[in-house]
């Protein structure tokens, strides 16, 4: 969630990381005089122009502040650490060509002890501060509608940052006041008391969550609120939005939200697809002799195929044939929607015969799909591939999942795979889509390395 950074803390930050850098500068000269590895200085030492040091308090202040680390709060030290780790060195890649077309004489030696000495310093100095934050400085919100979306806004500030965002309360003219809305929280009056409520609990942010036919009374709230020195947000009620990707647009001034922008346009999607074929090739040469002896052991276990075809729903809603190692007795695999309930596999499932069960455990199984991500049906990472019969009872809403290719792996596996019910694997799905990067994809394939072995949810 993002709040304003108030005007002395954010000039703090913005001092300290100058000083910072600059003192790495210096401390990086000095380990070039006490450490002179490889060839040893010449005449003028390894002493920097001052030019060079606000070139360097330039770049450093403008790459952070494009990494949103001046105007965004964030809610756990492992995305600080990162978030400055990657920002900072962006700016020595930009501070190493400045100095290539300009003040070449600068050593790599003692660029590499500024860049080392720079990343540890931020990285301290961003946890002292993340720290202090954590530990004094709340930001106080509350929330105007109990409604759908107010009380979905309530529970994932609770979810993800309730070491820094407290929700106080509710304001409804709906509900009663002091009537429980969800995790302890409680309507605390009615929305014409905004101004004498908000000023008495000395919230940060008033946040208007009031339904779609409430606008005439959203904008009067905003005028109340005008005077008092706090944040007002507006979170409309159209939370099926929330489900697509979205992108702001100004168009003379009006401002256009404009719908169903994919995570995979352009570089996005070619890098994806480069590292799907890269891995896929590489892992069915590593893995070809284990997919020979696994399809052996298949025809020795019990009769039929070793590899079967089971029409799954792709990009865009196309069709296509996955494959799998077959696990059940032949002909089984057409049972599957009479021997289900729709929401969960079987974990004892007679018609599994016992390789199967051992190569369903470890995903196995799945192997030859890679062939499906070499052909460009499936990538290493995406929403599951789901069954035809299933997609048929989706709201419209879980259409959405069908935006990029499905994956052999997703945020599905890495947080609970087969036993957690099939329908919430699409709330899974579009988490991954609303927040795709590479980085999330690396991460993913990284996680499903121990989920895999072991064994969890898996039959």
């Amino acid at each position: 969630m993002r709040t304003p950074v108030k005007t002395n803390r954010l000039l703090l930050m913005v001092g300290l990381d100058i000083s910072l850098t600059l003192l790495s500068l210096w401390l990086a000269t000095q380990l070039r005089a006490w450490l002179p590895l490889g060839r040893p200085l010449g005449e003028q030492g390894a002493g920097l122009e001052w030019p060079i040091y606000v070139l360097a308090a330039l770049i450093w202040v403008t790459t952070f502040s494009q990494f949103d680390l001046y105007t965004r709060r964030q809610t756990r030290f492992r995305q600080e650490a990162r978030t400055v780790t990657v920002a900072s060195l962006t700016a020595l890649l930009i501070l190493a060509g400045a100095l290539y077309l300009s003040f070449r004489q600068v050593s790599r030696l003692q660029f590499l002890y500024f860049g080392a000495l720079n990343v540890v310093l931020l990285n301290a100095a961003h946890a002292l501060l993340f720290a202090r934050r954590r530990a004094g400085e709340l930001w106080r919100v509350l929330i105007v509608g109990a409604g759908q979306s107010g009380r979905e806004l309530a529970e994932r500030i609770l979810a993800s940052a309730a070491g820094e965002v407290v929700v106080v309360g509710f304001l409804d003219d709906q509900r009663a006041v002091g009537s429980e809305i969800c995790s302890q929280l409680r309507v605390l009056g009615r929305t014409d008391q905004v101004v004498p409520i908000a000023s008495e609990l000395a919230v940060c942010e008033v946040v208007l969550a009031l339904p779609r036919d409430a606008q005439s009374r959203a904008l009067a709230l905003i005028a109340e609120l005008e005077p008092l020195p706090l944040q007002v947000s507006l979170v409309p009620d159209v939370l099926d939005l929330a489900w697509f990707m979205t992108r702001v647009e100004d168009l003379n001034g009006i401002p256009i939200l404009r719908l169903r922008e994919s995570p995979l346009d352009g570089p996005a999607r070619a890098v994806k697809r480069v590292m799907d074929l890269v891995v896929s090739a590489g892992l069915l040469i590593t893995c070809g002799p284990l997919m020979l002896l696994i399809a052996i052991l298949i025809k020795l276990d019990s009769p039929g195929p070793a590899i079967i075809r089971q029409q799954r729903v792709g990009e865009n809603g196309r069709l296509f044939e996955m494959l799998k190692f077959r696990t059940m007795r032949a002909g089984e695999e057409q049972r599957v929607p009479k021997l289900t309930d729709g929401l969960h596999k079987r974990p004892r499932d007679p018609r599994v015969t016992r390789l199967g069960r051992f190569l369903r455990r470890y995903s196995l199984d799945e192997l030859p799909q890679l062939i499906n991500v070499l052909k460009g049906e499936m990538s290493l990472v995406g929403p599951r591939p789901e069954l035809p019969w299933l997609v048929e009872r989706y709201e419209s809403w879980q259409r959405r999942r069908f935006a990029v290719p499905p994956g052999m792996t997703g945020w599905w596996q890495v947080n609970g795979r087969s036993e957690r019910p099939m329908h919430l694997h699409v709330e899974d799905d579009l988490y991954y889509i609303r927040n795709y990067s590479l980085w999330m994809d690396l991460v993913i394939l990284l996680r499903t390395v121990p989920a895999v072995l072991s064994g969890r949810g898996a039959f």
